[in-house]
């Protein structure tokens, strides 16, 4: 059974400004490594737009209308500090929420195991009522909550490996003792959440930070001994990865030392669960990853091992 690709060209087309980390270079970067003969059999597909109602399983109705009427006819508009709006914007959150959803839809019907969704803005950050960290929407809990609503699967779980902790996830999840967030994360880092001590109603929360120079054994270890572990315990439906490749090494926004083969491992990793406990379905969504190369290379392996799985 193929590996579903989901991506749009709205999503390429978000430009939060010049110069400003999250460019539209990260999604061509991932693209272009994509298209290579390996590739050739991934079923690719267009991501659809979000209907409003399922961005609003997860954030504010009156916050999802405020980020929207805020888009731009040209130039750039800041929600805060870090997160601008360009007039593709709209389009390419709704987009991404879109293929997260459609992904779920896809794998739990039976038409794909896997699924990566290519998308931008990411969307980790994103919380019930306010725009973070480049974040606007918040895809993989929309994502979560339509695989409830729609498919009726109840325990669903969210693995992020990005270098940044999944805040607005977390917040999403916190009080529902049958939605699960785990997180590898650089502390100290933005946006300063991600205590081991944060788990939820029902220790349905796990965070394991990792300190400044951390490298593959830290990294590996937080997921062998805790994540893994703890994600088998709660026996999962559907497994959702937010898939963040900013621990690499080479990423400038962050100072651990992960190699691009430990994402493999990993994602080789989380299908074993995912296989155990899920019928094999996971869908992964790009997240963070701002050194170009190293995206790239990381993501490419992260679908390969998908596709192998």
């Amino acid at each position: 059974m193929a590996t579903l690709l989901y991506t749009h060209p709205a999503c390429i087309d978000h430009n939060p400004g010049l110069y400003h980390p999250e460019s539209p270079h990260r999604l061509k970067a991932v693209m272009g490594a994509l298209e290579r003969k390996d590739f050739a059999s991934l079923d690719r597909r267009e991501a659809p737009r979000a209907d409003l109602a399922w961005i609003e399983r997860v954030h504010d109705a009156f916050y999802a209308k405020q980020v929207l009427d805020a888009v731009p006819d040209a130039g750039q508009v800041h929600l805060d500090a870090d997160t601008a709006l360009s007039p593709a914007s709209g389009e390419a959150s709704l987009r991404a929420s879109g293929a997260a959803c459609a992904a779920v839809d896809a794998v739990v019907g039976g038409d794909g195991k896997t699924a990566f969704c290519a998308v931008r803005p990411p969307g980790h950050h994103a919380e019930p009522a306010r725009a973070m960290g480049f974040c606007l929407f918040n895809s993989v809990a929309i994502a979560a909550l339509h695989a409830r609503v729609i498919h009726g699967l109840k325990r669903i779980a969210v693995v992020d490996f990005d270098v940044h902790h999944g805040n607005g996830t977390q917040a999403a999840f916190w009080s529902d003792p049958e939605l699960f967030y785990a997180s590898s994360h650089q502390w100290p880092a933005y946006p300063g959440s991600g205590m081991e001590s944060e788990r939820g109603v029902a220790d349905n929360i796990v965070n394991v930070r990792l300190r400044p120079g951390s490298g593959s054994k830290e990294f590996r270890h937080a997921y062998r001994d805790t994540i893994l572990p703890a994600l088998g315990r709660f026996k999962p439906e559907l497994l959702i990865v937010s898939a963040g490749f900013d621990a690499h090494a080479r990423d400038p926004l962050a100072q651990l030392e992960v190699a691009t083969e430990d994402y493999g491992w990993l994602t080789g990793e989380l299908l074993n669960i995912a296989n155990a406990h899920c019928k094999g379905r996971l869908v992964s969504s790009l997240e963070g990853g701002y050194d170009l190369e190293a995206l790239a290379e990381s993501a490419a392996l992260h679908v390969r091992t998908l596709m192998e799985g």
